[in-house]
């Protein structure tokens, strides 16, 4: 595991400089826990887990857990990972393809509640627990990053058969609808996928006799890698989330994005056929983000100014995949001069191929 680097620094530039070896994660954390308490203020009445799927760091969870009221995980590993962190933390276990391990580890280590995926995964529960089922329903999602179709989730066939097993499975609480389809959306979209959803889950859950029920509708807030400086509208989304029934949000890149630098240095620049590339220590089997995202990563050059150029960011793997960015302007860089890729906070160094070509490891700070 990463070993923690305690550091006092007034900021991320000045420590950055002064690192002693390349490429490393800086990770901001008193700036992660003035955001999230940002966020908590602006959702008042709604329930706020951090999905652990977007950085799972140990600091990173330690430093956001006064402020959210649980995490949500997503494998038996995440599990016995943030429990071990945070021993007394509510969690919620969904993701689709439990095991029957990973269910029975959810009931022995203790979890708030079991999304459910399909009549299946739900069977495998013995009990006692308490169950979100997960709705895959066939909303529109204009504008959405990504899409959560296909094997997550269940249409209405799967989810009245689960409603049937739970009816007649003593120990198996039936509490609500899980939701989550679609990633990248602005407040507004969150906002009316949030009202549709409870348009649809009311009438449904009182059909099955659930009296009180929850709607937890995901995650999903944009962050745009374009615009570094901006942010999702979360106090407009909290006002205008419904007062009932007991909602709870997910997010996880919208937490973390902005709070993690990736720094690392010049190796070489050349020019071929015309085309500038500058080859940095590292790569992105330790900042997969632009690669998943098909962007251009937003980044600073720390040692450098002057005239630009346009170049070509790449790290140092056998691949031309191997992009941070395409085509940008960089001052004009020479070996040893120093990058530090911004918004790495969230599926960055947890995303990556690590081992791929068995390069080193970056290091790991923490400014707090």
């Amino acid at each position: 595991m990463n070993q923690p680097t305690a550091v006092n620094e007034p900021t991320l530039h000045e420590y950055a400089l002064g690192l002693p070896s390349h490429p490393a994660y800086i990770y901001d954390l008193r700036g992660l826990a003035a955001h999230a308490a940002e966020i908590r203020a602006a959702l008042p009445g709604t329930e706020l887990f951090y999905a652990a799927k977007a950085n799972p760091d140990a600091e990173i969870l330690r430093t956001l857990a006064p402020h959210v009221d649980g995490i949500e995980v997503s494998s038996g590993g995440e599990l016995t990972h943030v429990r071990a962190t945070l021993p007394d933390i509510r969690i919620a276990f969904g993701g689709p393809g439990k095991t029957i391990e990973e269910l029975s580890l959810a009931q022995h280590l203790g979890v708030d509640r079991i999304h459910v995926e399909s009549p299946r995964e739900l069977s495998r529960i013995s009990g006692p627990a308490d169950i979100l089922l997960r709705a895959n329903l066939p909303l529109k999602t204009p504008d959405a990053a990504l899409t959560m179709s296909g094997p997550f989730g269940m249409d209405e066939p799967g989810l009245d058969e689960c409603a049937r097993h739970l009816a007649g499975t003593p120990g198996l609480d039936l509490c609500g609808i899980h939701v989550h389809l679609a990633s990248g959306l602005d407040a507004p979209a969150m906002l009316d996928l949030a009202a549709q959803t409870r348009d649809w889950a009311l009438p449904w859950l009182d059909a099955h006799g659930v009296r009180d029920p929850e709607l937890n509708i995901g995650g999903g807030m944009a962050v745009d890698y374009t615009a570094p400086d901006s942010r999702f509208d979360w106090r407009s989304y909290g006002k205008g989330l419904p007062a009932n029934p007991v909602l709870r949000i997910e997010p996880g890149r919208a937490m973390t994005a902005y709070h993690g630098w990736y720094v690392t240095d010049v190796l070489d620049v050349k020019t071929t056929r015309g085309e500038t590339y500058v080859i940095l220590r590292g790569g992105t089997h330790h900042l997969r983000t632009p690669v998943t995202k098909g962007h251009d990563q937003p980044f600073e050059t720390l040692t450098a100014n002057g005239p630009e150029i346009r170049a070509t960011l790449v790290g140092q793997l056998c691949t031309p995949k191997d992009v941070f960015a395409r085509d940008v302007l960089v001052p004009r860089l020479s070996p040893g001069d120093i990058i530090a890729f911004t918004m790495a906070g969230a599926y960055a160094w947890n995303i990556s191929h690590h081992d791929f070509l068995m390069h080193p490891k970056p290091a790991f700070h923490y400014l707090r």
